[in-house]
């Protein structure tokens, strides 16, 4: 198959590297989430597929949140559409989770920022090597929240005190800080970040992969997502309702302080 915001690399040993190359930005588009799902169609069903590396095409992204514009431009229409914005929330989250539920291993190659929705794709690998940039979820100081995972698997990661933390500051966290919490597998010199995933990628290739796609499923069993992810995107869409969103993306893209309403939370 040919993807349009993907390129594929067959490596030794099993290992599949997979680049993102959504230009400009490397945003999460529709494109790229029909893509990723595709293709994680095509991987689930071959057998020498063994380890699977998610990186980036993109010089300092690794993965850009869902289109901004975009999302102002079409704020207005949905609202008063109730589900639309639930549906897409709902939609990405879906891919993501079979990301995360993919039964071998997946290793995130971080080379540049890794923000927003970046960040939530990051937590739904097994493994975050990260290079260069920063990583958060920095949802929040746009006036919406993560939704695409991003709650529940930052909480599940980190604990509650912690996501908290990270996620009602916005903070955008360096290589070294978001191994320190344990948000990263290792932080790495940028001239190394391929050597270092692939020699990792290889020697979990080498282990028993299938056992470890079981064992992911009984470590899902133990803390079940569905609800926790059904709430998350239902709570996306309610920001609108805020009128937050539409402040805080306007101030992001004309680069000056957000000035979000005293009355928001009353609109909800």
């Amino acid at each position: 198959m040919s993807y349009s915001t993907l390129r594929i690399e067959r490596l030794d040993k099993g290992v599949v590297w997979v680049e993102i190359d959504n230009p400009p930005a490397n945003a999460i588009s529709d494109a790229l989430v029909d893509d990723l799902d595709a293709l994680l169609s095509v991987l689930e069903a071959d057998k020498t597929a063994r380890v699977l590396i998610l990186a980036s095409a993109h010089p300092k992204t690794f993965v850009a949140g869902a289109d901004l514009k975009m999302m102002t431009q079409n704020a207005s229409k949905y609202a008063g559409q109730g589900g639309a914005i639930r549906d897409a929330a709902s939609r990405m989250q879906r891919v993501f989770d079979r990301v995360a539920k993919f039964p071998r291993p997946v290793i995130a190659a971080i080379h540049g920022h890794a923000l927003g929705g970046g960040c939530e794709l990051a937590l739904a690998c097994d493994f975050r090597f990260m290079s260069g940039g920063t990583i958060g979820l920095t949802e929040v100081s746009l006036g919406l929240i993560p939704g695409a995972g991003g709650t529940q698997r930052m909480t599940l990661l980190l604990g509650r005190a912690k996501a908290t933390e990270l996620i009602f500051f916005a903070k955008r966290l360096s290589k070294e800080e978001a191994e320190a919490i344990g948000l990263i597998t290792k932080a790495v010199e940028p001239e190394r970040l391929r050597e270092e995933v692939i020699a990792f990628a290889e020697s979990l290739s080498e282990r028993a992969v299938f056992a470890m796609g079981l064992a992911k499923q009984a470590m899902d069993a133990a803390v079940p997502l569905d609800h926790g992810l059904t709430v998350e995107a239902e709570n996306f869409e309610r920001t609108f309702g805020t009128g937050e969103p539409l402040e805080g993306i306007a101030a992001f893209l004309q680069k000056r302080p957000a000035k979000f309403l005293k009355d928001a939370a009353a609109k909800a």
